[in-house]
């Protein structure tokens, strides 16, 4: 599995000629020139994807649910995210971002389907599972696969909003990939 950190993402975006202000709007355009549509599941972020997609005019033409699921009822009512997977591994794990992901993907039918389920902090972490662990869940018709992001820098204090705004990038710049390899 491809480990991220916050250095990684940042470098990635500068490489790729993107501006973490302006990614929603690449990832829309781009959705809408491959006519491609995308569905999140977010825990973490909470909400905070579905919103920087839909902060975008005409993103209602490649944008079909998003699902807040914070609580692991939700991931397993309405995403179906195995009871087993959540009790052995925890909401925090690759198993369950990519069950999310798959979940969304069904529900919608999208084309391309993001999840993200960390620990964002200031609190909550632990020595196994840190503030700013994040996996990202990506379920497309070809493949379902999760990418480890470790977003608790030093500098940062472990902030909340920087996690937050990290993970949002990570699952915005992968959904562009994933359009681009279509």
């Amino acid at each position: 599995m491809v480990t991220l950190t916050d250095i990684d993402i940042i470098q990635l975006l500068r490489k790729n000629n993107l501006n973490q202000d302006t990614l929603q709007e690449d990832v829309v355009r781009k959705l809408r020139e491959t006519g491609l549509r995308v569905a999140t599941a977010e825990s973490c972020t909470g909400g905070l994807i579905s919103e920087r997609i839909t902060r975008v005019s005409g993103s209602s033409e490649v944008f079909d649910c998003g699902v807040c699921s914070y609580a692991n009822a939700i991931k397993s009512k309405v995403l179906g995210v195995s009871e087993e997977t959540l009790s052995i591994l925890g909401a925090v794990s690759a198993e369950t971002a990519i069950q999310m992901a798959e979940g969304v993907k069904k529900l919608s039918g999208a084309d391309i389907a993001v999840s993200t389920t960390g620990i964002a902090g200031p609190t909550g972490g632990t020595a196994e599972k840190p503030v700013g662990l994040v996996y990202l869940g990506v379920c497309t018709k070809e493949k379902a696969y999760a990418v480890r992001l470790m977003l608790g820098g030093v500098n940062v204090l472990n902030s909340r909003a920087y996690i937050r705004r990290l993970a949002s990038d990570a699952a915005l710049f992968t959904v562009l990939s994933e359009c681009y390899s279509k």
